[in-house]
């Protein structure tokens, strides 16, 4: 007898005497939970994401998109970064204003030379206000996943208010699950037993977020 088959017996049994007329699983739990917390206006909303990604220690900027530009360009600066990566289909314009050197994302690049470059910036699929979360998916804003978790710095551009959502039900209905999706609170950080925090273990030490006004 296999694993497999032993498992599955072990489930039979298990299960032996529920009876067909039981409700349902996806009926047995009441799901009528709420899909945000309170009521907010579209700024509202956008102040607790501000706010919330504050307080997971990411840096927040505020601008439109003529200033988007200028802004990235005087980030990478103030950073110190002598070069920046970037996603395929990331909008050119975004980096026009920078002379520091730009590297295209390449399929074949590996870990060493990713960790090379000084930052990325990408945009993103979706900001969660209540968490204060940013969800990548992959897209062509946002390139593969290990370009944003290697270089020690990653500047993330949110339109606002079109990719602000209140909530993660609210997320869970606009991101399409078969998508590669990354979840990010704050930059990379972690603590041993003594609560000594640590940041860039698993990811970029500073996180710099850019809501762009669409209006």
């Amino acid at each position: 007898m296999s694993s497999r088959d032993l498992i599955l017996g072990r489930v039979r049994r298990a299960i032996a005497d529920v009876h067909q007329d039981d409700t349902p699983y996806e009926q047995a739990v009441d799901r009528g939970y709420l899909r945000q917390h309170g009521d907010r206006s579209v700024e509202e909303t956008v102040e607790l994401l501000a706010e919330n990604l504050a307080d997971y220690r990411a840096l927040v900027h505020r601008t439109d998109t003529d200033g988007l530009p200028t802004l990235i360009a005087g980030l990478l600066t103030g950073h110190g970064s002598t070069s920046v990566l970037m996603p395929a289909g990331l909008d050119q314009g975004w980096l026009a204003a920078t002379e520091v050197a730009q590297v295209p994302d390449r399929t074949e690049s590996t870990p060493r030379e990713l960790d090379r470059v000084a930052s990325v910036v990408t945009g993103c699929a979706l900001a969660i206000a209540e968490t204060g979360t940013l969800v990548l998916d992959g897209g062509p804003e946002q390139g593969r996943r290990r370009i944003t978790l290697i270089p020690d710095h990653h500047i993330c551009v949110v339109r606002v208010p079109g990719q602000v959502v209140a909530s993660v039900p609210q997320a869970m209905e606009r991101l399409d699950p078969t998508r590669p999706l990354t979840w990010i609170s704050g930059p990379s950080a972690t603590s041993d037993i003594e609560l000594d925090r640590v940041e860039g273990v698993h990811g970029p030490r500073t996180l710099e977020v850019v809501l762009v006004s669409e209006e």
